[in-house]
């Protein structure tokens, strides 16, 4: 779709372009319809639309909506603008697994339990050298 008309008056122009180009620089391959939003006017070209459609041309959502309710095309619409909240609800649908996985594997538990425990142990045996090194120079200072 393409938008033309003055603020506040738009009217669309279905166009076919090609991938690289933008439909805002008019650049196009062939006009095979008019909608205007304010009337819900609509021209559409069906012959033209089929063919393009045939040749593998792929209609934007709004446009295949536009087309299905024409009876130009078959099939279902799609929801052009989905809502934002289902995204959110899938972590938690996720986590909700994780418990449920976890509850019915108690030894499962049990390992992962002991493997962090294992780096910990290394980390404080590495940290004790460290100290005794600034107590040497220490005790070398002392004695001088």
């Amino acid at each position: 779709m393409q938008r033309t008309g003055r603020i506040n008056m738009p009217t669309f122009r279905i166009v076919v372009i090609e991938h690289a180009r933008s439909p805002k620089a008019g650049n196009f391959v062939e006009k095979v319809g008019v909608y205007n939003p304010k009337t819900k006017e609509r021209s559409l070209n069906a012959e033209r639309i089929k063919y393009w459609l045939s040749v593998g041309a792929k209609a934007s959502g709004t446009v295949h909506n536009m087309l299905i309710s024409a009876g130009i095309t078959e099939g279902k619409k799609i929801n052009v603008l989905p809502k934002k909240s289902p995204p959110k609800l899938a972590p938690v649908e996720a986590s909700k697994e994780e418990v449920g996985v976890a509850a019915e594997d108690p030894a499962t538990e049990e390992k992962e339990e002991a493997t962090p425990e294992a780096p910990a142990k290394e980390t404080t045996s590495e940290e004790a050298p460290a100290e005794e090194t600034k107590s040497e120079p220490e005790s070398a200072e002392k004695t001088e």
